[in-house]
């Protein structure tokens, strides 16, 4: 794998070779990652791997035609045969007039912002192996857990680097380190399968194997002896292990491609109120070991903390070049991109807060309602915003916490949902998408 700086010199190649093929202009991107991954189940080692790759893609421009190449062969003979015949690809590509690369006066410069993002510590198979077991061990150790689908542990180091024709030059080195277990508990016909993982830039930031190993066998056990609920409508409550994905929804409708199309529930819903007032939602790729956390975005915009929704209100698309020349805007820095094709638009560490009442709080007026903790398939429309989904959790009953619930399915519209959402102030900054838990009333739930 190369070093940032190392890869930038082959990026300079690939563009050089890119031009003197006849391209008008170009960028390129070197993607290379290496990881370690050991799991285990009841107690021994069940397989080990180590995976390494490295990449670059090539996006060339000719005149309002593009076409993009990638290779894993970083040589310089193979780099200037694969710019060579993206060109040639590109010729013959139909024209784009939104092709194009970021405006080049929007570009990032000077330096980068440095993001804690790089953990120098090492850690070898044997380690890792140690520390699933232990998270294991500590799952099985729950009353009431009596099987085990596992358990792993992870470590893993990537490098990007992108270097456009327009002067645009950065790199990063990046870590994770992850932890999780799955076990079962019960017997006979009530069995129920629960985890826990976490994952972090740096080693020292994970949650022990104890914490996670024991939060992996209660929620096992807490799951038992499920009851099944009578239709009808009844507030909600996501925890927060499933709350974050009503964002991934809001996110997925506000895209410049998605907005460009006509094709999203939110389309004409920017400057408007789609949260009640006070709360915000907040895309910040400079959060300090964050997990997505970068200085630039996919075409080497800076990267800035953007309020999406602020005190409510939907404040921007998010664009990457092209969709923000097809809807007459400026780019936001929100590209994301791979090495085998143009960008998209996404966020990077997004959350939501605001929230000012406890989880208990939220509850307490609850004659009958639900939690979930647990979400099953994709059942969202995202043009019309309907939302239907399996689900899992535990019945509220007179303001507490009672039984297990399975078999649900709870919808409603998303528009609706997000009007009419309370949010709990429990945030905490667990993922690369995070949200406090949430209550929304006058959800539809069918069960039995």
């Amino acid at each position: 794998m190369l070093t940032p700086t190392d890869a930038l010199d082959r990026l300079d190649a690939a563009l050089a070779a890119a031009r003197s093929a006849g391209a008008d202009a170009a960028d390129a991107l070197y993607v290379g990652d290496g990881s370690t991954s050991i799991s285990v189940r009841l107690g021994q080692l069940e397989d080990i791997g180590r995976a390494e790759g490295e990449e670059i893609g090539i996006r060339v421009f000719v005149g309002q035609r593009s076409a993009s190449v990638s290779s894993s062969d970083l040589t310089a003979g193979a780099l200037a045969e694969a710019a060579a015949r993206a060109v040639a690809m590109a010729r013959l590509a139909p024209e784009d007039p939104y092709a194009g690369l970021a405006p080049a006066e929007l570009l990032a410069s000077g330096e980068l912002a440095e993001l804690d993002v790089d953990d120098p510590t090492e850690i070898s198979a044997a380690q890792l192996k140690d520390r699933a077991l232990a998270c294991e061990d500590a799952a099985r150790a729950v009353a009431g857990v009596t099987n085990s689908e596992g358990a792993g542990a992870a470590a893993g180091v990537v490098v990007t680097a992108l270097a456009t024709s327009t002067g645009f030059r950065g790199g990063k080195r990046s870590t994770s380190h992850s932890l999780s277990a799955s076990v079962v508990a019960g017997t006979g016909s009530d069995m129920q399968r629960d985890y826990a993982w976490h994952a972090a830039r740096f080693l020292a930031d994970v949650e022990s194997a104890a914490e996670i190993g024991e939060r992996a066998g209660t929620r096992a056990t807490r799951r038992l002896h499920p009851i099944k609920l009578a239709s009808g409508a009844m507030p909600i409550l996501f925890d927060p292990r499933v709350s974050s994905t009503l964002l991934g929804h809001l996110v997925g409708a506000i895209t410049g491609s998605a907005i460009a199309r006509g094709t999203s529930f939110l389309k004409d819903r920017l400057g408007q109120a789609i949260l009640p007032a006070g709360l915000f939602l907040i895309d910040d790729p400079l959060r300090r070991r964050g997990l997505r956390s970068r200085a630039f975005d996919g075409e080497g915009l800076p990267a800035r903390r953007t309020a999406i929704v602020e005190d409510g209100v939907l404040t921007t698309w998010l664009m990457d070049a092209a969709s923000a020349r097809q809807l007459g805007l400026a780019p936001t820095g929100h590209a994301s991109r791979g090495t085998s094709g143009p960008p998209g638009a996404g966020t990077t560490n997004l959350h939501l807060e605001g929230g000012t009442a406890t989880p208990a709080e939220l509850m307490a007026d609850i004659r009958q309602g639900v939690l979930v903790t647990e979400l099953i398939g994709m059942g969202v429309n995202g043009l019309t915003g309907d939302y239907s989904r399996g689900a899992s959790g535990f019945l509220i009953e007179n303001g507490e916490i009672s039984r297990p619930v399975a078999e649900i399915t709870i919808a409603g519209n998303l528009i609706d949902m997000f009007r009419n959402l309370t949010a709990a102030n429990d945030l905490h900054f667990r993922h690369a998408s995070n949200a406090p838990t949430l209550r929304i009333d006058g959800m539809m739930v069918a069960g039995s």
